[in-house]
């Protein structure tokens, strides 16, 4: 069943919460694929019923035509959703979501200003708008995120504890295609040439695990952002090696002993961002 308010939305989970059933959410933006599938999959298997909200949501976009270009599939999604058995779905207007400005602000250094952070200036504060307004409408017991998008899970984890929420932050394994490239709603925007330029980022990402036994840091950076850069309609944003559980930027292995390079390549003519990351 597809909600377009958030009224008729609670007013449906009123019984369950009543009844102290398990709600497993699953935030998405649309676009659906199989890795979204994977994460209503869980849901379904580890809750009474399960809601899947889907929206854009233009408080996370730094880049006006980025939002205007995301891909908007919202039939097909409920199609996907019926196939994996999502109890609701949750697609409201942004009007909906945002009926007056949402002044709030959210900053957890480092892991808001690191990376992501850094490049795309408020993306993880709408992030944490949105996140923690469904929260409040849903008041799920399990919320699923996949691991995609690594330093997001980071950032919502920092605001769940920030707000005293009762969720659980559910971390669900990225997907990948047969050619390693991570499954994204963005993927949709490359050509058929694209996607096979796009297949060298996990390629690189996955021979610097190799490398990383006899090499530096720094010269693991370099051997991933030089190959990668060498191939014409790929560039790097950044790529940092970093301490998984401060966002650190690492000089040596020995640093830690959680090591996770993130990844951020511009790919195609009209270049889509891709982001990845891979632990050592």
């Amino acid at each position: 069943m597809v909600f377009r308010s958030i009224v008729d939305l609670q007013n449906a989970l009123f019984a369950y919460h009543k009844e102290g059933k398990k709600i497993g959410l699953v935030p998405t933006m649309g676009a659906l694929h199989q890795g979204h599938a994977s994460l209503v999959k869980r849901s379904v298997d580890e809750n009474d019923i399960t809601v899947v909200s889907v929206f854009v949501n233009p408080t996370q976009f730094n880049d006006k035509n980025d939002l205007k270009n995301y891909p908007r599939t919202l039939e097909a999604d409920c199609a996907l959703l019926e196939e994996y058995k999502a109890d609701m779905v949750f697609a409201p207007s942004v009007e909906e979501m945002y009926p007056t400005e949402d002044k709030r602000f959210f900053e957890f250094p480092p892991v808001t200003t690191v990376m992501e952070g850094a490049h795309r200036q408020g993306h993880f504060n709408g992030v944490c708008q949105v996140v923690s307004r469904l929260f409040y409408i849903v008041r799920p017991t399990n919320a699923y995120f996949g691991e995609k998008d690594w330093q997001q899970i980071a950032v919502i984890k920092a605001m769940v504890n920030y707000l005293c929420l009762p969720v659980n932050i559910v971390e669900c394994p990225i997907v990948r295609d047969e050619s390693g490239l991570a499954l994204s709603s963005r993927n949709q925007l490359l050509t058929e040439q694209e996607r096979k330029l796009a297949t060298n980022i996990f390629k690189y990402l996955n021979e610097s695990r190799a490398l990383a036994k006899g090499k530096t840091v720094a010269q693991v950076h370099d051997f991933v952002v030089d190959s990668i850069n060498a191939i014409d309609g790929l560039q790097v944003e950044y790529f940092e090696i970093v301490d998984g559980n401060t966002l650190l930027s690492l000089s040596s292995w020995d640093d830690s002993d959680y090591v996770v390079g993130c990844i951020t390549v511009y790919c195609g003519s009209i270049p889509v961002r891709l982001i990845d990351h891979i632990k050592y």
